[in-house]
C-alpha cells in the first residue's frame, strides 16, 4: 500500500499571492508613474515602463516559485520536519541568487542601461526580505490544509462511529443471556473435555470483543491470548490440516494495535485459502521492527466463505484514523503477508 498522498496548496492560491506580493513591492514606481499620468508630465528619465514590467515580472515568478517550493514541493519529497526546513532555506537562498543574477545579465537589453550597484544592492535587500515572508506565508498555507485535513478525518471518524454503534444495535444480544445460556450449555456437555474446552474459549472470546468494543487500541499482549482462543476453535474444527507458529519480542508485548486485528488477519487467510490433508494451511506470525508480520503460502480456495471482503480496507482505515499510519501488504514469492505498525502506549 502506498503512503497517503500530500495534498497541494491549489495553483490559484500560489497565484493571487505572487500577484499580491509583486504589487506591493511594485507600490512605489506604480504611484510615480500614475502621479506622472495625473500630472500630465510623461518623464520617464527616472522610470521606464519597461523597467517596472520587468521587476514587475521579477517578484512574480520569484514569489511563484518559493512559495511552489515551501508549500508544495518540500511537503511532497521530505517528510522530516527539521530537514524539510533546512532545505527550504538552502533552496530559497539558491533561488534567490539565481533570480538577482539573472536580473542583472537581463536589465541592460529592458532599459539600455546596466544596474547600479546601489539599485542591486537595494533588489538584494528586497528579495531576501521577501524570501523570509514567503516562508512564513508557505507554512501558513500548509497549517491550513492541515487543519482541513484534520476536520475531515475527524468528521470521518464520527461517520465510522455511527456506523459502528448502528452496528452494533443491529447485532445487539443481551450479553447475560448469552453468557446464561453459553454456561448451561456448559452444565449439559460437562463429561465432553473437548466440548467444554470448545464453549470455555467461546465464551472468552465473546467477553472480550464485548470489553474491548470501547476501547481504540489493546496491547499485543491482550490481543494474542484472544487470538489463542479464536485459533483453540479454527484447530477443532481443521485438526492438523491447520497450524500456526508465533514468534513475538517480549519487548512488543506491551505495544498496543486496534483490537480483533490479528484475529482478523488470521481470519482472513483460513478464509482465502485452501485448506486441505495435502494442502494444510501455515499461517507465520512475527514481530520486527516494531511491527507486527502475518503471513501465509497463497493457495486459493476454489469458492470462497462468504464475507464482505472488507476486513483488510476496514483496518487500514482504523490504523489511519488513530494514528497516521498504513499496512502494508505484499504477494511476494507466493506469500501473502500483511505488515500491521506497533503503537505505543499511551
Amino acid at each position: 500500500m502506498n503512503v497517503t498522498s500530500i495534498s497541494r496548496v491549489k495553483q490559484s492560491q500560489l497565484i493571487k499571492i505572487s500577484l499580491l506580493v509583486s504589487l506591493l513591492l511594485s507600490l512605489p514606481k506604480t504611484i510615480f508613474i500614475y502621479r506622472m499620468i495625473e500630472h500630465g508630465k510623461m518623464d520617464f528619465s527616472e522610470v521606464a515602463p519597461s523597467e517596472f514590467i520587468l521587476q514587475f515580472l521579477f517578484f512574480f515568478l520569484f514569489s511563484w516559485v518559493v512559495l511552489q517550493i515551501s508549500a508544495n514541493w518540500a511537503y511532497q519529497f521530505i517528510q522530516t520536519h527539521a530537514i524539510r526546513i533546512l532545505t527550504n532555506i538552502a533552496i530559497g537562498i539558491v533561488v534567490l541568487v539565481l533570480f538577482l543574477q539573472l536580473l542583472v545579465y537581463i536589465y541592460p537589453f529592458f532599459t539600455d542601461q546596466a544596474i547600479s550597484k546601489e539599485e542591486r544592492g537595494f533588489l538584494s535587500f528586497n528579495y531576501a526580505t521577501i524570501l523570509i515572508i514567503l516562508f512564513f506565508v508557505a507554512r501558513i498555507l500548509r497549517l491550513q490544509i492541515i487543519q482541513k485535513e484534520n476536520l475531515l478525518e475527524n468528521e470521518q471518524l464520527k461517520q465510522q462511529n455511527l456506523q459502528n454503534e448502528l452496528t452494533a444495535l443491529k447485532n445487539q444480544v443481551d450479553p447475560h443471556f448469552l453468557f446464561n445460556s453459553l454456561n448451561s450449555l456448559n452444565s449439559l456437555i460437562r463429561d465432553n473435555k473437548e466440548a467444554t474446552a470448545f464453549v470455555t474459549k467461546l465464551s472468552f472470546m465473546y467477553r472480550y470483543i464485548l470489553q474491548s468494543g470501547d476501547r481504540d487500541l489493546v496491547s499485543v499482549e491482550e490481543e494474542l491470548k484472544f487470538l489463542e482462543s479464536y485459533i483453540f476453535l479454527i484447530k477443532t474444527r481443521y485438526r492438523n490440516r491447520f497450524s500456526i507458529e508465533m514468534d513475538i519480542d517480549a519487548a512488543d508485548l506491551e505495544k498496543e494495535v486496534p483490537p480483533l486485528a490479528l484475529q482478523l488477519l488470521v481470519e482472513n487467510a483460513v478464509k482465502h485459502n485452501e485448506i486441505s490433508e495435502s494442502h494444510p494451511l501455515q499461517v507465520k506470525i512475527y514481530s520486527k521492527d516494531n511491527a507486527i508480520f502475518v503471513e501465509n503460502t497463497i493457495r486459493p480456495r476454489t469458492t470462497l466463505a462468504e464475507g464482505t471482503g472488507n476486513g483488510l480496507t476496514n483496518l487500514d482505515k482504523r490504523y489511519y484514523l488513530l494514528g497516521k499510519q498504513k499496512m502494508n501488504v505484499t504477494t511476494e514469492n507466493n506469500i501473502f503477508c500483511v505488515k500491521i505498525p506497533l503503537l505505543k502506549t499511551s
